[in-house]
């Protein structure tokens, strides 16, 4: 064994860095056993040096600024769980970098802006920039399309990768609860933030998607080249059709290998409820790979939590204390191709449509005209009637909505959105039409 210990610097003792310290403390012994080397934590920064955090922090040297930390002769391996694409921790990484620390990171926003970049200087420097945390929580997907399948050709990579939207939807299908009222208590529970823009408008995991799509392909970040569309426009009228559909909403980040290029996209998904993605609750992730001599892979576990990511984090000390040091995104940076945007074609899964229909004459023929001119085919029409108030009639004045859902074959984005277009001006709808992917996963 190694009796040089490897030291770290952790920087940021929040609700991860605090695991970490208590997974290091707990299985410490049995590391150095696995790892073949001693590890500990030597140095640590955070905002608050009196807050009371439940672990003992007493031996460890107190940084005020984490890039002091970072470019300390204390450590050996700097490990950012600050969180951000610039400021502190942009800093302090490129710091430990420079100074010839191996850095091990839960920050996917940073990667997903300066991931290249910082690969190519920690590559210059030899050391390891690591990142198994940064996505999926606790599943081991980094590692997985880095390594385990570096003998192949990765075609498609999905899946859910926010557990706040994750637990909303299934709140909102399994309680007819309002999205509103299931942020609610998302923020109460603490899976939410108090301003929950990142998660809930599908930019948390457009930043994780495009990290995906770099190991997975190949190529160049471009998190700016996602489609990215969050969950508020979801209802419960949406959750019902596509139970009676047979499917099931789910955000989803989807990239995929064309051979005009690449595509990410984020977006709710009606999904299949017989494929396994469908069946994954809660605030639980999971990530599907298809590639060619595996064919699908699924992983699913904790997407989040402090235990999960820090258990994720240790995997990449664990790595660097072994001497296992892999190229950032499974390939030197100089490799890495450049992004190549695919070219526009049909969803091959068709779309859900929600329309607020005017119950008058004319209407429904207007509607199915804009279709074809736009070349698009109907699958099915179901109209269905509102339940009368208690104070209104038993039927529905001819100018009061009702729903109406359509079902079309494959079309593509363009010619279904300017349909919708075409039929707002008309005036046969109430409101905004609500349009929803379908993805079979056959």
């Amino acid at each position: 064994m190694n009796q040089t210990v490897l030291r770290l610097g952790v920087a940021g003792l929040g609700t991860v860095g605090t695991s970490l310290l208590r997974l290091v403390e707990r299985h410490g012994q049995d590391l150095a056993v696995r790892t073949r080397r001693p590890i500990a934590i030597t140095g640590v920064s955070a905002r608050d040096r009196d807050r009371d955090r439940g672990v003992d922090i007493s031996g460890c040297g107190w940084f005020d600024d984490p890039v002091a930390l970072a470019r300390s002769a204390e450590i050996d391996v700097f490990v950012e769980l600050i969180g951000g694409a610039e400021g502190a921790a942009n800093e302090a990484v490129r710091a430990a970098i420079s100074s010839g620390k191996h850095v091990v990171t839960a920050n996917k926003a940073l990667l997903a802006r300066h991931g290249a970049e910082l690969a190519a200087a920690a590559e210059a420097k030899g050391v390891s920039l690591n990142f198994e945390a940064a996505v999926a929580g606790g599943i081991p997907i980094i590692k997985t399309l880095r390594e385990s399948l570096a003998g192949n050709t990765v075609s498609r990579v999905f899946g859910i990768l926010n557990g706040t939207c994750n637990y909303i939807l299934t709140r909102m299908e399994r309680e007819g609860l309002s999205f509103e009222a299931c942020l609610a208590e998302a923020q109460r529970l603490g899976y939410a933030e108090a301003d929950p823009t990142f998660d809930v408008d599908g930019f948390d995991t457009a930043h994780k998607l495009s990290l995906l799509a770099a190991i997975s392909f190949g190529t160049e970040i471009d998190a700016d080249a996602v489609y990215v569309e969050g969950i508020r426009s979801i209802t419960t009228a949406d959750i019902e059709a596509a139970d009676e559909l047979g499917y099931r909403i789910k955000l989803l980040g989807v990239a995929s290998r064309t051979d005009t290029g690449f595509e990410q996209r984020v977006h709710p998904t009606m999904v299949p409820k017989s494929s396994p993605i469908a069946r994954v609750d809660g605030v639980t992730n999971a990530v599907a790979v298809e590639a060619d001599f595996v064919g699908r892979l699924v992983l699913s576990g904790p997407g989040a939590g402090g235990d999960a990511t820090a258990s994720s984090v240790m995997s990449d000390i664990a790595d660097i204390a072994r001497g296992d040091v892999v190229g950032t995104f499974g390939r030197p940076a100089s490799a890495l191709q450049p992004y190549r945007r695919a070219q526009m074609r049909a969803h091959e899964g068709g779309y859900y449509v929600r329309l607020a229909v005017f119950d008058r004459p004319g209407a429904f023929a207007s509607i199915a005209q804009r279709m074809a001119e736009n070349g698009i085919s109907l699958e099915s029409i179901v109209q269905r009637r509102r339940a009368p108030r208690a104070d209104a009639p038993d039927h529905p004045t001819p100018l009061e909505p009702q729903p109406v859902i359509l079902i079309t074959y494959d079309t593509t984005e363009a010619q279904i959105k300017d349909a919708l277009d075409r039929i707002t001006v008309d005036g046969h709808i109430a409101e905004h039409p609500q349009m929803i992917r379908i993805e079979q996963f056959a």
